[in-house]
């Protein structure tokens, strides 16, 4: 797992650095990446601190439970899908707790739990054996996707931005960003785009908050609205958003925002000369395409969780490696995307497509291997700086099928860890792991409330 979060952590990076090069009319500054930045930020979730209270990572009903033939792993942290699941189950909202549910799955076939509460809109996964999933159909379909998924649509030249400053060099600054996206990896991503000084509107339907832990540990540097596409009003102001905006991010399953004008065919002929983003649980074919998912459901199906445990067992990654590494490689293809709008003269709009089950089929076959030699490490700048501390390995990473070379020595995240005030309260959080000469080492502003701003740019 070491080598897939220092890959990705690295390629954006470089694809950061060579965004600055371009714009400033410099050499691309020096790219780095430190083993103790990116083993915090890849667990940046467990380390969040509001005010002093330790994060809630999942909900009860959000576990690997036993079934007549095996385990099945469900997710139902937010609401509405605590609902599907337990309808699906016919359970009731209410009365129905951990006994219940773990009582209903045990006689019940982990594949027959599948196909119930995906009927009912909810998200559960039979575990999977490495060998069972390679069988599956949905895992050929992924076979075929590369890693990153890129294409030019249409004509069309991208918005001219303003001069380059250089002190931080912020490589995204005059960028305009929407974020439709949820959960981890998408806003990963649009934070990462933040911190490198673009102005990132995250919107979400008014019914559906993001989970209060979620949305301070990843909406540094961001704005966070509100809009309802239901309605006219609110069509009315996405297509003011997107006459301004460079940028367009999405999490959603494939094809769920098409019919609001989001897919990228409909935006490349809106906004000329965008960049589009998609991020997807298993990708945009095969039958699974429309499925949601997330991090840990994707480990059961894939064989991971079978191989960090055992199919009596089943275990789990040592952090959401898939999220927090799907989420810098699509704001690198993001960056390398509005890199090459503007050097390689052919213009359009530029997509991009990533997909969490793509990047576990990269994980599982063996990312490129860890080096003996000690990744490089920023100066230290002051207290707080996550170059001020030696290079540490992460214990936790121990378990990981390609991790050779993790240290033994005890692991401590403080010199990568800040405090920071926000409307939210105090805030201790991780420091980003992105870095290059001159660059950014932390976000211009901290988390507000969840949809607490205007629809509307800056």
């Amino acid at each position: 797992m070491r080598a897939l979060a220092r890959a990705c952590v690295g390629a954006c990076a470089l694809a950061a650095a060579e965004l600055a090069g371009h714009r400033g009319g410099r050499a691309v500054p020096h790219a780095r990446v430190d083993d103790g930045a990116v083993a915090a930020a890849f667990t940046s979730e467990r380390h969040l601190r509001m005010d002093g209270r330790a994060p809630v990572s999942f909900a009860p009903l959000s576990r690997f439970w036993r079934t007549a033939d095996g385990w099945v792993r469900t997710h139902a942290n937010y609401p509405h899908h605590r609902e599907r699941l337990l309808a699906a189950l016919g359970l009731r909202e209410g009365t129905a707790g951990v006994d219940a549910v773990a009582a209903r799955l045990a006689g019940l076939s982990a594949a027959a739990v599948e196909d119930a509460v995906y009927a009912a809109g909810g998200l559960a996964v039979a575990l999977r054996t490495p060998a069972a999933w390679a069988a599956h159909p949905q895992a050929a379909a992924v076979a075929g996707l590369p890693l990153v998924a890129r294409e030019r649509l249409g004509g069309g030249a991208p918005r001219p931005l303003p001069p380059l400053g250089d002190s931080p060099l912020l490589p995204a600054s005059g960028l305009r960003v929407l974020d439709l996206t949820r959960v981890i990896a998408g806003p990963v991503a649009t934070r990462t785009l933040a911190l490198l000084g673009a102005d990132v509107l995250r919107l979400d339907p008014p019914g559906r908050p993001e989970l209060p832990d979620q949305h301070a540990d990843t909406g540094f540097g961001k704005r966070s609205a509100t809009l309802d596409l239901a309605t006219r009003a609110g069509l009315r102001t996405l297509d003011e958003l997107l006459a301004g905006a460079d940028v367009v991010v999405t999490g959603y399953r494939p094809g769920a925002l098409d019919r609001f004008g989001l897919s990228p065919e409909a935006l490349a002929e809106r906004r000329p000369g965008l960049v589009v983003a998609q991020l997807s649980a298993w990708g945009a074919t095969g039958p699974w395409a429309h499925r949601r998912g997330f991090d840990s459901l994707v480990q059961a199906a894939t064989g991971i969780a079978v191989i960090e445990g055992s199919p009596e067992r089943p275990g789990a990654l040592p952090a959401q490696a898939l999220d927090h590494g799907t989420g810098y490689l699509l704001a690198a293809a993001v960056l390398r995307a509005l890199t090459e709008q503007r050097t390689d003269g052919a213009g359009g709009t530029r997509v991009a497509r990533l997909a969490l089950a793509r990047t576990a089929a990269w994980l599982t076959a063996g990312c490129p291997p860890a080096t003996e030699r000690p990744a490089t490490e920023r100066p230290a700048t002051g207290p707080g700086d996550p170059a001020a501390a030696s290079r540490s390995g992460d214990p936790a990473d121990r378990p990981a099928a390609d991790d050779s070379t993790a240290a033994d020595a005890p692991y401590d995240p403080t010199p990568w860890l800040a405090r920071t005030d926000s409307p939210l309260g105090p805030l201790r959080h991780a420091l980003p792991p992105v870095s290059f000469a001159g660059g950014p080492v932390n976000w211009a502003r901290p988390p507000g409330p969840w949809g607490a701003d205007a629809p509307g740019w800056w």
